[in-house]
């Protein structure tokens, strides 16, 4: 008879309406024979009684429905960020507040690198926290002009680079006309780099070849690291190119016995056509494993609020600023959403400003009445400025949303200042909206832009505080077991996975977060205190010490 181990707990949030709580869980073969009483699942037979947790809170495995693997391997490169971050082996780094701070932490850096040629690398700048004071390639020449340096911001849309770079990257000439170059005084570009097309050529000479930094083996284990630091079990990497040996790369690290999480790659829409990504994406399905699941696809209709690179409706940015880019054509969506429609294929669309959200919905409805599909969950990834019209029409095609709530935090403060002003910075990020709308609903960190750790998140949209301490939407408040959901079944809904994660119930794989603290009884305004000592995912036990 297969081997079965009751675990013992101090509590069991199941996620379950049957049997919301329990003190005890059966796993066989890694997933979940039965939870209630000892005595209740002594009936199923012989068993081991484990009591390590026994002092512990047992939930779901948390799952984070928009996050970037490459996470782990920007901790070797340079960090650049303003505020203090942990590192995937648990080290605080300071954070960097200003332009000078941020320049003397990369000359120390510099001074440190053996080789002549090598790139210097960093990431995580935030102009904005700087009085929105841009950087340019002269200050990055100040640390090298004769390696390439490349900075990537926290928005992952901008990249900044050194003269370096740009000669290496063909793009220091005068002459140029593209929205995404901005052009000094000289005629020459600044070295802000907007966007993926103009940031492509220049990121492989800085260490930005998104092919790569995705599915670096290293990185990847250094990112499963985190997650068991942040008691998440399924994870997202939700704009992965999965080029071949990209692939066969995350395959050999998340087949190893000692992986600790599921890993969700989407495949980007970018510098293919509709038909292409769809082929490529059917085919990788096969390919897909319990550790590694393919198969789905991310497009980007635009890009970051805070970088000025978001679709906006009428009025526009608060402080003038021009309208953001397109990153994706609305006609080259329609096709994707009718041919992925056709294919079984799901589609996550990245829309931060309202205007891209509309033009989403606008391409979606004609795709639906041309190919229906009654379970398609198509989601809208970020959808920060949406109002409740758009949130009703998205209910009407059975749409799911991801809502950004860790943003509110971050740059809440910037949003009301700056970008879009007091009354629709109120309303970003609504959650309460969203479920009020009937919309399926989960809220992410989309690490690395801001912090992987789903009870941050969970309390940014139980409480809406900006970084000011400002509650900013009181009326977009949603209560502690519905952020719970969130970041459980919630999640696992917009992923088509909430038959297999999300809730401790029978079938289920047995992915659990293992806690000190009971979240329920934390309190709203602790809720992002939880102490997190590991997890299991597949039956398989993680403890965060041991890492």
């Amino acid at each position: 008879m297969t081997a079965t181990t009751i675990y013992s707990a101090r509590k069991i949030i199941t996620m379950n309406p049957s049997c919301p709580t329990a003190t005890h869980v059966a796993v066989r073969e890694g997933r979940i024979l039965a939870v209630g009483s000892l005595a209740e699942l002594e009936t199923w037979g012989p068993y081991t009684l484990d009591a390590r947790f026994a002092d512990k809170v047992l939930m779901p495995g948390l799952v984070e429905g928009h996050a970037h693997t490459m996470e782990g391997t920007l901790w070797r490169y340079v960090y650049c960020g303003f505020f203090d971050r942990a590192d995937p082996n648990g080290k605080v780094w300071d954070g960097v507040t200003t332009i000078d701070a941020m320049l003397d932490r990369l000359k120390a850096a510099e001074a440190d690198m053996t080789d002549p040629d090598a790139p210097l690398s960093g990431w995580s700048l935030d102009p904005i926290y700087m009085d929105n004071v841009r950087v340019s390639r002269a200050d990055l020449d100040s640390v090298s002009t004769t390696r390439p340096i490349g900075i990537l911001h926290a928005s992952g849309h901008i990249l900044n680079v050194n003269t370096k770079a740009l000669e290496m990257g063909g793009l220091l000439k005068e002459g140029l006309n593209h929205p995404g170059i901005p052009l000094g005084p000289d005629g020459l570009p600044t070295g802000e780099l907007f966007g993926p097309d103009t940031m492509t050529p220049v990121g492989v000479h800085v260490g930005f070849n998104r092919s790569l930094t995705d599915s670096d083996a290293q990185g990847l284990r250094d990112f499963g690291k985190l997650c068991v630091r942040t008691g998440v079990t399924t994870i997202t990497d939700l704009a992965a190119r999965l080029e071949p040996e990209g692939v066969d790369s995350m395959l050999q690290v998340t087949g190893e016995d000692s992986y600790p999480a599921c890993v969700v790659p989407l495949q980007l829409f970018m510098g293919a056509t509709a038909q292409e990504t769809v082929d490529k994406v059917v085919a990788l399905k096969e390919r897909a494993t319990d550790r590694l699941r393919l198969g789905r696809i991310k497009a980007v209709a635009d890009g970051s609020i805070q970088g000025f690179s978001a679709r906006m409706r009428w009025p526009g940015y608060h402080n003038g600023a021009p309208n953001g880019l397109w990153y994706t054509a609305p006609e080259q969506l329609a096709e994707l959403y009718r041919l992925a429609l056709a294919a079984g294929v799901q589609v996550h669309t990245h829309t931060n400003g309202d205007e891209a959200t509309e033009m989403a919905l606008d391409m979606l409805e004609p795709a639906l009445k041309d190919v229906p599909n009654f379970d398609h969950r198509f989601v809208l990834q970020h959808c920060q400025l949406a109002d409740a019209a758009q949130f009703r029409r998205m209910g009407k095609l059975g749409m799911c949303v991801n809502l950004f709530a860790n943003h509110h935090f971050y740059w809440g403060d910037e949003h009301y200042r700056l970008t879009v002003g007091p009354e629709r910075a109120q309303r970003m990020n609504a959650c309460r909206t969203a479920l009020d709308t009937g919309v399926p609903m989960a809220i992410h960190s989309d690490a690395p832009v801001t912090p992987l750790g789903p009870f941050f998140t969970a309390w940014c949209a139980v409480n809406r505080l900006t970084a000011s301490g400002r509650t900013q939407g009181e009326h977009e408040k949603i209560a502690v077991d519905e952020a719970l959901y969130a970041i459980t079944l919630g999640a696992a809904y917009t992923l088509h996975m909430d038959g297999e994660v999300g809730s401790i119930e029978v079938g289920k794989n047995a992915d659990f977060a293992v806690l000190e603290d009971d979240p329920t009884e934390i309190g709203a305004a602790n809720l992002k205190d939880v102490r997190v000592w590991g997890t299991v995912q597949g039956g398989r036990i993680f403890a965060k010490a041991d890492l």
